[in-house]
């Protein structure tokens, strides 16, 4: 008698294993488009720039005016949408 092939386990019947859906692997490739795009577009842009802060100005890289311009509106949305959770 010949032993049965090994047959592979089902996808879902490993426990603890999570998958992604195809709308999280989209959302994924999108934000690491989006993050390879802004990143070029900082790096491209080192020219020295004026800047007019609410209480007098200064020059600083834009490369610097663009990562900071960046990071300030992620800060705000994540805020925004704590409040918006909260709220509900």
């Amino acid at each position: 008698m010949s032993t049965p092939p090994a047959q592979k386990p089902a996808r879902d019947a490993q426990p603890g294993v999570k998958h992604r859906t195809n709308a999280e692997r989209m959302r994924t490739g999108g934000m690491l488009a989006l993050a390879v795009l802004v990143t070029l577009f900082a790096v491209l842009n080192v020219d020295e720039v004026k800047v007019n802060w609410i209480i007098g100005s200064g020059h600083a890289p834009l490369i610097v005016v663009i990562v900071v311009s960046v990071l300030v509106g992620i800060v705000l949305t994540y805020m925004a949408e704590r409040l918006n959770r909260r709220r509900r």
